[in-house]
């Protein structure tokens, strides 16, 4: 099996957008992938958006604190796997930005 081309993506973490035009929208990181990393991307993308519309439903149930509830922990565990493949795929400035903000293991 030939090894896959990596191809420049801009991504946004707002709008959970991938995108290879940098002019295009607005953008948090640069990364290098190749198409099955940037499907696996998308998936954690789509992970968390239906997460999100559940947790807008449930906004409206007083009783559940955050932290006892099952969809914020699902949410947070994908985030952090956006932060983490994304600091794997990343530009040196996308991994110092990373870095700052807590979201990755050091490797190594």
């Amino acid at each position: 099996m030939a090894e896959q081309q990596k191809k420049t993506y801009y991504v946004s973490m707002a709008h959970g957008e991938i995108s290879q035009v940098k002019t295009a929208s607005p953008w948090d990181f640069q990364i290098e992938a190749t198409d099955d990393e940037i499907i696996q991307l998308r998936e954690y993308f789509d992970q968390n958006y239906s997460t999100d519309i559940q947790n807008f439903f449930r906004a409206h149930v007083p009783y559940i604190q955050y932290h006892y509830d099952r969809e914020n922990d699902a949410y947070d565990e994908t985030l952090k796997k956006i932060y983490q493949l994304i600091y794997q795929l990343g530009n040196e400035e996308a991994k110092q930005h990373i870095r700052s903000m807590g979201f990755v293991r050091e490797e190594g």
